[in-house]
């Protein structure tokens, strides 16, 4: 099943600069207890900012790789490094010494901004990973980088890049343990964000209430390219704060969220269908959406949530209609331009409504892994299919259905956690033989953390709380199991594969 859009592309920065307002003067980016941020102020700082990338000695296809605090400043970062031709490594600020070791040393970019706190600690790492240049940009938009960047000129000629040169390299786990490198090009970006942009219906008169993180795909690409392409403005919230939040309700018209946004505005009392009449789109991703989530939002402001469906290799794939059913438990109708099929284990169509493996295929699916020619092969059936690792299944109007991830991910508060990543360091504590990281479900976050640990009988037991401390100094916050339980065995198949769905559905049972 596909869709029928026609997509123009080319450089992405060239295409956002097309759709900037006549008007410069236009805001671009409100951020609180801040000055307002106009188009031509886009425009100018990321000129400054590419020159002084440039003069740093990042040359076209270098990595920038850049770990700071959500900003205005370094929302321009981003523009610039498109405008030097650089690929864009956003990270977690979240993540810990021994994840950044890792990612600088698989992608060794040319250029590391991180902030003023970390700079010390990163040093070494960005020397050991051959980094020629380090410098930081604080919270406030402060640091070295911005102050070099002073002295440098507003006009930049945006250097020229293909369809297929890379613009963006996030990095993903997996089964293996270690991140990987997703590796999105010009046209992945440019055409995720023209087919979004109308599939969207973007009005020239839309504001754009942005919380969520700019090292993800959900708030670096989706969100802010769809007001880029509108000329419109976003309200630039640091983080997901409700009192911020219910504030920016009264002057937005769109709100992008992840599961637990919403969640969080359901459990404030004085959120009601009064404080976001204004809103005409509430959109959900990054994590399934419970159906309790959706009919109590639904009565509680008579609005629909409208929920897609994508992933960092593909940017989006699929979302429920602007106009027409947002049908429940669905995430929607495949993207203009976008293929989406379900197939069994051996690559065959399934029959109508039967559950199977989901691929896609489109102008959005990623160009492979970084320096991992075999892992990519793995991942694309032989007629080019992006395989997922997701189960779905299409209803009877062709609505997409995701019933499971076959690769075992977990979903804690929007952010993608893979177990093997966080068993490997388990197992490595002394007094533990083996480890499984599942998901369990959560009201807040919609799947918590949670390690089942057997005990090595050979030494004394470790703690529960010696675990998440061991943990806490390796991995970000999110990674780290909320939980941990002891048992003496793990429920293995046939073939000797822990089976987690059993432990799931035991360990999600009331207790009593």
């Amino acid at each position: 099943m596909s869709g029928r859009l026609g997509i123009r592309t080319g450089h992405l920065y060239d295409l956002l600069r097309s759709r900037f307002p006549a008007d410069l003067e236009r805001p671009a980016l409100l951020v609180p207890d801040a000055a307002v941020v106009r188009y031509a102020d886009l425009d100018r700082e990321s000129a400054r900012y590419a020159n002084l990338i440039v003069g740093l000695g990042v040359e076209p296809g270098d990595r920038v790789a850049v770990q700071v605090d959500k900003s205005a400043q370094a929302f321009v970062l981003y523009l610039a490094c498109l405008r030097a031709g650089a690929a864009y490594l956003p990270m977690n600020v979240a993540y810990k010494d021994a994840e950044v070791a890792h990612i600088v040393g698989d992608a060794r970019p040319r250029l590391m901004v991180c902030r003023p706190q970390n700079e010390a600690d990163l040093a070494p790492l960005c020397e050991a990973a051959g980094i020629s240049a380090l410098r930081t940009l604080d919270a406030a938009g402060d640091g070295s980088f911005a102050d070099e960047a002073e002295d440098c000129g507003i006009l930049f000629e945006t250097r020229a890049r293909g369809a297929q040169d890379l613009a963006a390299l996030l990095y993903t786990s997996g089964t293996t343990g270690k991140p990987k490198g997703v590796m999105l090009t010009q046209e992945n970006l440019a055409s995720n964000a023209q087919v979004l942009f109308e599939t969207w219906g973007w009005r020239e008169d839309d504001v754009l209430l942005h919380a969520l993180p700019l090292f993800h795909t959900h708030g670096l690409f989706v969100a802010s390219h769809c007001a880029l392409m509108g000329g419109t403005a976003m309200i630039f919230l640091p983080k997901f704060d409700i009192k911020q939040i219910l504030e920016g309700l009264r002057t937005a018209t769109v709100f992008m969220g992840v599961p637990t946004f919403y969640t969080r505005l359901l459990a404030t009392p004085e959120f009601e269908a009064k404080s976001c009449e204004n809103i005409r789109l509430f959109v959900s991703g990054s994590a399934p959406l419970l159906e309790q989530t959706f009919s109590e939002f639904q009565q509680r402001t008579g609005q629909h949530i409208l929920e897609r469906y994508g992933m960092t290799e593909t940017g989006m794939n699929t979302s429920n209609p602007l106009d027409g059913a947002r049908k429940l438990g669905t995430v929607g109708l495949p993207l203009d331009g976008v293929d989406v099929r379900i197939v069994d284990e051996q690559g065959e169509p399934v029959a109508a409504d039967a559950v199977g493996q989901l691929e896609v295929k489109g102008p959005n699916v990623f160009a492979g892994y970084w320096e991992q020619p075999d892992k990519t092969a793995d991942d694309f059936t032989d007629d080019g299919y992006f395989r997922t690792g997701d189960l779905g299944r299409l209803d009877e109007d062709g609505y997409v259905v995701l019933v499971g991830r076959s690769k075992d991910l977990v979903i804690s508060g929007g952010y993608n956690v893979y177990p093997k990543e966080v068993e490997l360091l388990i197992d490595e504590i002394p007094g533990v033989e083996e480890s499984a990281v599942i998901g369990l479900p959560d009201a807040d976050l919609g799947e918590s953390v949670t390690a089942v640990v057997i005990a090595d009988a050979a030494g004394p037991a470790p703690d529960a709380d010696d675990i998440i401390a061991r943990l806490k100094g390796s991995l970000a916050g999110y990674k780290v199991p909320k939980r941990v339980v002891f048992c003496d065995m793990l429920p293995r198949n046939v073939m000797g594969k822990v089976q987690k769905n059993l432990l799931r559905a035991e360990l999600s049972e009331p207790s009593g």
